[in-house]
């Protein structure tokens, strides 16, 4: 059984899959210790793909939402309007899909797809960067610095807290 849940507003995935239990045989034979081996090791890869992807996911979504408000807003130059578009959208959203949603997350959205525009480059990072590093990146000024720290959380494998300092 996989429990998945996403808290937004702690940006932390958790993710629990039922443990194996194992009993001592009276007779261990080595095939079933080398069979027991690989299929701990196969849980705990799946384990971490899993949350590669919802982290991955969850990242484009983010970036898509953020996106669409701001090419709605541009496209129907409701610019002035824009906070009202997002309060409204927010609204039905929360009441729909809960509080990830709420209107300073959907701000936060938007200043992604802002911040960075190219979809490709937002894909590539996502398969490596969760949401948290992203918020980071977000309110650094400077494309090149923000660019810098994204490629140098990426290659470096840094955490959130790391990447902060």
């Amino acid at each position: 059984m996989i429990l998945m849940l996403f808290n937004m507003s702690q940006n932390k995935l958790y993710l629990r899959i039922s443990e194996l239990k194992i009993y001592k045989m009276t007779k261990e034979k080595s095939e079933d210790r080398y069979l027991l081996n690989e299929l701990v090791t196969l849980i705990e890869n799946t384990k971490t793909q899993i949350i590669s992807t919802v982290n991955s996911s969850l990242t484009l979504l983010f970036w898509h939402v953020g996106n669409r408000i701001l090419t709605y807003n541009l496209k129907n130059r409701r610019a002035e309007y824009g906070k009202q578009t997002v309060v409204t959208v927010s609204r039905e959203l929360v009441e729909r899909f809960g509080k990830n949603y709420e209107e300073k997350n959907l701000w936060r959205m938007i200043q992604f797809a802002e911040k960075f525009p190219e979809f490709e480059k937002v894909v590539t990072l996502s398969r490596h960067l969760s949401w948290s590093h992203f918020l980071i990146l977000i309110p650094i000024k400077d494309k090149k610095a923000r660019d810098f720290y994204g490629n140098f959380a990426w290659k470096k494998l840094i955490g959130v807290r790391e990447l902060r300092k």
